[in-house]
């Protein structure tokens, strides 16, 4: 059975040791994607720092990625680019699920991470009346 989300939210993505991170819910985009810099491949290794200074939740951690790929997405101005993705995992309504985050520099958007149509479907209805559905469900425990 689908479960209502808002038009955002806010989620942990507990393998980037990230938590209660801001997300947009973005039925126009096909992909999901998270604010990353400084993005580089070592030794077949993809290294890189997630959100920035000014973020509340920055930790400077360079978190390491054996497994990643690059996909072209198409983005909100029309322009094809190639960007690493990742496979993680995302705590929302108590329950873990994985997803696949394409890393892009966010730093001029009012969100860090931007939720597709890719992780969405099948699972979710979005109510854009509704905001924070996950986060305070989680606040009342």
């Amino acid at each position: 059975m689908k479960r209502n989300i808002g038009r955002i939210d806010k989620a942990d993505f507990p393998l980037l040791n990230l938590f209660d991170i801001e997300v947009k819910i973005d039925t126009g985009a096909y992909t999901s994607s998270i604010h990353c810099k400084n993005m580089t491949v070592e030794d077949n290794y993809l290294k890189c720092i997630f959100l920035d200074e000014e973020h509340p939740n920055y930790h400077e951690k360079e978190i390491i990625f054996d497994e990643y790929d690059v996909k072209v997405v198409k983005s909100s101005n029309g322009q094809s680019e190639a960007r690493y993705r990742i496979k993680t995992e995302i705590l929302l309504f108590g329950e873990t699920q994985e997803i696949y985050l394409t890393l892009s520099d966010r730093e001029e958007m009012r969100f860090p991470v931007l939720l597709g149509r890719s992780f969405l479907s099948k699972k979710y209805i979005v109510d854009i009346n509704k905001t924070n559905l996950s986060f305070k469900l989680k606040t009342k425990k």
